[in-house]
C-alpha cells in the first residue's frame, strides 16, 4: 500500500483524538493540540502531533496530572 498524505494523517488523526479525550478526562486542555500539516504532506511515515502552546494554568494543571501518575520528579527536577 502506497503511503499518501491521507495514509499518513489518517492514524495520526486517531491518536490526537484519543489524547484529547485522554487530556480532557483528567481536566487538561491544549487549545493548540493538532495533526502537524507540514509532516502530514512530506515523506514521513506518519504526520506528528502538534501539542501546541497552553497558558501557566493549562501547564500547572498538565504537571499535576503526570506527577499524580507518578511522572516527573519534584519542583524543579528537569530532565
Amino acid at each position: 500500500m502506497e503511503m499518501t498524505p491521507g495514509t499518513r494523517v489518517r492514524p495520526t488523526e486517531e491518536l490526537k483524538a484519543e489524547l484529547k479525550a485522554a487530556l480532557t478526562g483528567v481536566g487538561v486542555v491544549l487549545p493548540s493540540l493538532r495533526v502537524d500539516p507540514v509532516t502530514g504532506a512530506s515523506d514521513e511515515p506518519f504526520a506528528l502531533v502538534a501539542l501546541g502552546r497552553c497558558n501557566v494554568g493549562t501547564a500547572q494543571k498538565l504537571v499535576a496530572v503526570l506527577r499524580a501518575c507518578g511522572g516527573g520528579a519534584g519542583e524543579g527536577g528537569g530532565a
